[in-house]
C-alpha cells in the first residue's frame, strides 16, 4: 500500500514539475522528460510490470493533459518502454548508477522516434535529420543530465520502500 501511494505521488510531483516547473529552465527550447526517467527508473529497479503499469499512468496522464490527435499515443510509448526497460532487472545492481542513466538515454531516444513517426511522419513532415539534430539529440542530453540526480533520488526512494517492506515481513 506505501508502494502504491509512493508511485502515484512520485507520478503527480514530477508531472507537476515537468509541465509547470521546467517550463522555466528550457535550453534551446527542449525540456527533460521527467516522467521518461520515472518509467525507466521503475522499470530497471522493479521488472516489466511495474514499468508497464508506471508508464501507462504516466502517459494517460500527458495524454489527457498534453495529447493532440492520436489520444493514447503517450501511454502505449510509455507503456512499452517500461515493459521494453523492465527486462533490464535481470540486471540489476543496487550500487550501479551508470547503467540506468545510460538505459534512460536509449528509452529517449527510442520514445522520440516514434513520437516523431506518429506526430511528424504521419502528418508528411519528411525531414529526419532536421527533427533529429534540433529535439532529439539536445533532448537526450539534457533528460541525461537530470537523470543524474534524479535517479539517485528515485533509488534512495526505492531502497526504503524495500527495507521498510523486509522489515514488515
Amino acid at each position: 500500500m506505501k508502494r502504491l501511494i509512493v508511485s502515484i505521488l512520485e507520478i503527480i510531483i514530477l508531472f507537476v514539475l515537468q509541465s509547470a516547473t521546467f517550463h522555466y529552465f528550457k535550453l534551446a527550447n527542449i525540456m527533460p522528460n521527467l516522467l521518461l526517467i520515472l518509467v525507466v527508473s521503475t522499470a530497471y529497479m522493479r521488472g516489466r510490470r511495474a514499468g508497464m503499469l508506471i508508464g501507462f499512468f504516466c502517459g494517460i496522464l500527458v495524454d489527457l493533459m498534453f495529447g493532440s490527435y492520436i489520444i493514447g499515443l503517450y501511454a502505449l510509448l510509455y507503456l512499452l518502454i517500461g515493459y521494453l526497460m523492465g527486462y533490464t532487472n535481470r540486471i540489476y545492481s543496487n550500487d550501479d548508477y551508470t547503467l540506468p542513466i545510460v538505459f534512460i538515454g536509449i528509452s529517449d531516444l527510442i520514445y522520440g522516434f516514434f513520437y516523431y513517426v506518429f506526430e511528424f511522419l504521419l502528418r508528411g513532415r519528411l525531414n529526419f535529420l532536421y527533427y533529429l539534430r534540433r529535439l532529439i539529440v539536445p533532448e537526450i542530453i539534457y533528460t541525461i543530465a537530470v537523470s543524474v540526480l534524479l535517479y539517485k533520488l528515485l533509488h534512495m526512494i526505492n531502497n526504503r520502500l524495500e527495507r521498510k517492506q523486509e522489515e514488515e515481513e
